[in-house]
This record gives C-alpha cells, structure tokens and sequence, in this order.
C-alpha cells in the first residue's frame, strides 16, 4: 500500500479529511507499536502498520500489508490464546493479553496485544485496530520468580520429606524406649511382690510395699507421658487428679469422698519423674494416718511462674501430729531440691494439708 493509502484510511477511521488530520498524524508518529487490519477482506489482512511496528518486528510496510496477523506467531505460541484472539474477532469484541510472537529473524518476544473494533455510523465493523507492546522482561521476570517459587517448594517439599522421615524414626524409637522401659518397670514390680509374699517380716513386707508403690508411681508417670501428643510436657493436673482416686480406692478406709478443683497445669518432661515420685511420698503420708479418713481435697492452680498443688485429708477424730519417716523425710527433701519446689505441712484439728508450690520455666 502506498503512502497515501495510509492517509485515506485515517481518513476513514475518523471522518476527517485531509493530511492534516492529527488522528492520523499520532498514529503514525506513536512509539507504540499498531496495526489496522480489515475484516472485509478475505482472511482479515493487514492495510496499515505504522513505523514502530516495523521497528518492533523487523519486517517492512510491504512484507505486511495484505497478511493476516499470524505471521508472527512460532512454534511456542500458545494455540489457546490464538484461538481466544480468532474467537475476539469473530465476536467482535475486544482482546487483551500476552502472546508469545516471533520477529522476522526468528527471535522470540512477548507481546501485550490490544485489539479493538472499529465501528462505522451503522454499528458495523469497518476495521480492527491492535496495538503491542514488547513485555519481554516482565515476563521473564515474572518467570524467573515462578522458577524460584518451585525451586523452594521443590526445596520445602524434599526437606519436609526428611523432616518426617526423622520424625518417624525418631517415634519408633521413642515406641522402643518407652516399650522397654515400661517392661523393666514391670519386673521390678513382679520382683517386688514376690518378696513381699516371701517375707515372714512384717516391717520388711512394708518397707518393699512401700518401694513397690514408689515405683509404680513412675511406672504411671512414664505411661502418661509417653502417651501423651506432645512429650515435651506433662500434665500435672491430670495426673494429680488420677493418683488420688488410685490413692482413695486403693486405701483401707470406705466412703471417701473427694473434693476437687483443678486447673490445667502443665512440666517440662525432664521434671516428670521427680514431680511424680514427690506427690506419691506425700500421698504416702497422707493416707496413711491413725485415723479414718472421711474426706479428700486436691486443688491445682497454675501461673506464668509456678505451679501450686494443695492435697488434704479430713479425719473423723483429731489426729495425732505424726511425722513422716526418715526415708520420706530425705526423698521429700531431695525431690523438692530438684524441683526447686517447696512442700509445706499444716496439721489442723480435723486432718492434714500439704501443699506444694514449683517454680515453672520453659525456657
């Protein structure tokens, strides 16, 4: 098409005439890139490129004019889009997104593509107007992250992988711990009650009665925790709560009735032990007294820094102010110094309370 051909369709885009029309002379003199083409026609061809379309694609006005826009699509174009654009025209609506074309010496580009009908006075579609522009680079760029987005979840995933591999090495190895600890528990425990069937001596059946208790302490200890969801913790509260209704039903005295008020009051793990074989000595004294117990009470509160428990019994008769033994009185002592707890006595007229307060750090 000659240069004045390109004038005349101006001309006709926009009602004017002459070469003076301003429409036609920003078209021509934008730096975007655009084209005209005519729907009229056989295949919808090109009838006007302007110079930084020439300049964008390599190709000259002649090599254009009178081809459909296809020209510039390659190998790696995505046919979908091709098919939303063929779609656009056959509608007759507009069309923007990105599509990869092809500049005439087979180089690759990315083009945000605008395409738009042009209407005569009769709503009838005179010409196609599309403009481009080279987004090259921000896709790329927006490549780029989706390339190191996958390399990191590529990275999160395989190292979530080994996280869980370790873990359930590790849960089986907790399961074999727990699994064989919990069995050595146990024999000590059946050693324990054949030497108490054993024995002719009574202080001696006691005294072993008394060890077997304490180690069935831990044993329930060491149960609870490792049954737990989260072992780096144990629960205070629900075991205090469990160790006295065992201490009540196993006791000689009937019709005990327990007066409860807990709190939730988690340890860390490492002071389970220790806690566990603490509140079992006390309880050991506690149940144990000179007289009938008619009643129980067990509170539990907790803090930011410590945990306080409050464990007492109400007798039918005054009690006689007895004092723990000299074992108890030492593993009282030197389960309190590893807690860094503190055990305090009352003796009322109607019973006996302990209560015992730790200091609590996660840190």
């Amino acid at each position: 098409m000659e240069q004045r051909h390109d004038w005349q369709l101006t001309d006709v885009l926009h009602n004017e005439q002459g070469r003076g029309d301003p429409f036609a002379a920003a078209v021509r003199a934008t730096r975007m890139p655009m084209v005209v083409t005519d729907p009229g026609q056989a295949d919808n061809p090109i009838v006007f490129v302007n110079e930084a379309f020439q300049a964008l694609t390599g190709y000259s006005r002649e090599e254009c004019i009178g081809r459909n826009c296809r020209f510039l699509q390659g190998a790696e174009t995505d046919p979908a889009t091709v098919a939303r654009i063929r779609d656009a025209v056959k509608r007759g609506d507009d069309f923007s997104d990105d599509i990869l074309n092809y500049r005439k010496d087979g180089t690759p580009f990315w083009n945000a593509l605008y395409l738009s009908p042009v209407r005569g006075g009769n709503g009838d579609i005179q010409f196609f107007f599309a403009s481009q522009l080279d987004v090259s680079q921000r896709v790329d760029a927006q490549q780029r992250v989706i390339d190191q987005k996958e390399q990191v979840e590529h990275e999160v995933r395989v190292r979530t992988a080994d996280l869980e591999a370790s873990v359930e090495a590790q849960a089986m190895l907790l399961h074999e711990v727990d699994h064989r600890v919990k069995n050595n528990l146990s024999v000590i425990g059946s050693l324990l009650r054949m030497q108490i069937r054993d024995s002719d001596d009574p202080n001696v059946r006691k005294a072993l009665r008394l060890t077997m208790e304490r180690v069935d302490a831990m044993a329930a200890v060491h149960r609870r925790l490792y049954q737990a969801d989260d072992v780096r913790y144990f629960d205070v509260s629900s075991f205090a709560s469990n160790i006295v209704q065992d201490a009540i039903s196993a006791s000689r005295f009937k019709h005990v009735f327990l007066h409860s008020d807990v709190q939730t009051a988690l340890l860390p793990a490492g002071q389970a032990t220790s806690f566990g074989l603490l509140l079992n000595e006390i309880l050991l004294h506690l149940f144990n007294p000179p007289t009938p117990i008619k009643s129980v009470r067990l509170r539990c509160a907790a803090s930011d820094d410590h945990i306080t428990i409050v464990v007492g019994n109400e007798l039918s008769h005054k009690p006689p102010q007895n004092t723990l033994p000299p074992l108890s009185l030492k593993l009282v002592s030197r389960l309190s110094a590893q807690l860094d707890a503190k055990v305090a006595w009352d003796h009322s007229l109607t019973g006996l309370t302990a209560t015992l307060t730790i200091p609590v750090s996660f840190a």
